[in-house]
């Protein structure tokens, strides 16, 4: 389901040993996690006990590829050569420390309990990151656990700094909501390139009559089914996914990755003919993000939540309240005293989900709202091309990565649920439910001033996404409290 655009982690594993230790327990406890780790991990055979060892650790991994790493130290370990480790490997650096338990507490104790204490001492001495675990002494077993967690974590890293932002147009008028200093982007190493709707029109129209457009529609026709979609449409719409794919490659430069964040009205479907939105969605499918009204935290955001949970991501409108009828004749019947009615909303847009997250009543249809607009309530024509219907029920994660008006950087991370409830409504829409909703929606989403939309994986990663936030320096992440821990701005007299 996922393309080529996000990375493919290569791990490498170095032991680093304190020449005044013995050197076999931190080979053989290296070699204990290789085992134990049930994915691809190149053993580096030279284990780090002064610089030069480390120099050459560094160039073996290199040279075979690694683009992320774990320092295991399997006794106290030298604090320069291993923090040096990270200093000169140009990619995340996980550092473990070996467990007691071989047997033999005299010449097989190792104190590397102790040691991983001086190694994060000297990490922030040079001002180097490094992922460290919450517990970050284990087994073997428990060190390959860990490695497993690292995996996402280093792949989103990976991802972001090779990755490009790619918008067109700016944001519709009184509809700056997502507007933010792009500042943030270059802090993350993020690339950005910014073009006019009209760009996209002149591309659009170059690919008019292309060769690959026959082929393209016939694969809209076989993911939707017959009855799902409007037959003269589909030229148009795989005229502009061409466009798009196009874009990405020439586009790219130096970097290897791609999400796009793009106009979608007032002016584009009267003049491309046609609604943006299920091209979105095919694109996403394919993992290259397409936020909606040139949101484009937005599309950083859906793109960290793809490479942390290895699937397809989508972008909505924290949009409606849930209605009383709805709660009581639904949700209270199927869920019981599970969530209050504040606990629930409805997450909406106009069809930018991938359909493969979405429930069998999908179909492409119009933009309600903007033909009204534009086409004065009549049948619609310029306005189709949305893909609508509910959301199918999953676990989700809604967050989202924001440069603040004063350029800061700031998140938020709320793990939930799509309820398996029918909406009722139009457009791609579902009923979510995230605990203590009410609250986290006053006290963190309006406090903060978080803009409307917010990304959402369809699975809980939010453990993930707290570490790689955390790694990336962002000092405010927030999340939904349980009732028995208040927010900072709640009225405790209430």
């Amino acid at each position: 389901m996922i393309s080529n655009n996000i990375p493919v982690v290569k791990l490498g594993i170095i032991a680093v040993s304190r020449d005044c230790f013995p050197i076999k327990l931190s080979t053989q406890r290296r070699e204990n996690i290789v085992k134990a780790y049930k994915g691809e991990i190149y053993d580096c055979q030279t284990t780090v006990e002064n610089e030069l060892d480390m120099l050459k650790a560094v160039e073996d991994v290199k040279n075979q590829g690694c683009n992320a790493l774990v320092v295991f130290l399997g006794n106290f370990g030298p604090e320069t050569p291993e923090t040096e480790i990270a200093q000169k490997f140009d990619g995340p650096v996980m550092f473990v420390a070996a467990a007691e338990g071989d047997g033999d507490m005299i010449n097989g104790r190792g104190d590397a309990f102790c040691g991983m204490l001086n190694c994060s001492y000297n990490l922030g001495m040079r001002h180097l990151k490094g992922y460290i675990p919450s517990y970050p002494v284990g087994t073997a077993e428990d060190i390959a656990r860990m490695i497993e967690d690292f995996v996402p974590v280093a792949r989103t890293i990976i991802g972001l700094k090779g990755l490009k932002i790619i918008t067109f147009g700016p944001r519709p008028q009184d509809f700056f909501a997502c507007n933010a200093p792009i500042k943030g982007l270059y802090e993350l190493g993020v690339e950005i390139e910014e073009n006019s709707e009209l760009d996209l029109l002149v591309a659009y129209r170059q690919h008019k009559d292309d060769e690959r457009i026959p082929a393209v529609c016939e694969d809209m026709k076989k993911e939707m089914g017959e009855g799902r979609y409007y037959k003269e449409l589909l030229p148009r719409m795989a005229q502009f996914e061409l466009t798009l794919l196009d874009w990405a490659e020439e586009h790219k430069g130096s970097r290897q990755y791609v999400a796009f964040a793009d106009k979608c009205w007032p002016a584009f479907p009267k003049e491309f003919g046609f609604e943006p939105c299920y091209v979105n969605s095919r694109l996403a499918t394919r993992g290259i993000p397409v936020a909606c009204e040139v949101d484009i935290y937005g599309a950083l955001s859906e793109y960290i939540g793809m490479c942390a949970s290895g699937d397809t991501v989508t972008l909505l409108d924290i949009n409606n309240s849930t209605p009383k009828y709805i709660y009581d004749e639904d949700i209270v019947k199927k869920y019981g005293d599970k969530y209050r009615l504040t606990d629930t909303f409805m997450g909406f847009h106009c069809g930018n989900t991938p359909s493969c997250k979405m429930c069998s009543n999908r179909a492409i249809k119009f933009q309600l709202i903007q033909n009204r607009l534009l086409e004065n309530g009549c049948t619609p024509d310029f306005t189709r091309g949305t893909l609508e219907g509910d959301i199918a029920a999953s676990e989700i994660t809604f967050y989202r990565l924001q440069c603040d008006s004063e350029g800061t950087l700031r998140s938020y991370i709320a793990q939930g649920e799509v309820l398996d409830v029918p909406t009722r409504s139009f457009g791609g829409i579902g009923i979510f439910a995230i605990p203590e909703m009410g609250r986290f929606y006053r006290h963190v989403l309006i406090e903060k001033h978080y803009p409307h939309h917010g990304a959402v994986a369809f699975a809980h990663v939010g453990k993930t996404l707290y570490e790689v936030f955390r790694y990336l320096g962002i000092k405010d992440v927030q999340y939904n409290r349980p009732k028995n821990l208040p927010y900072p701005t709640e009225n405790p007299f209430e």
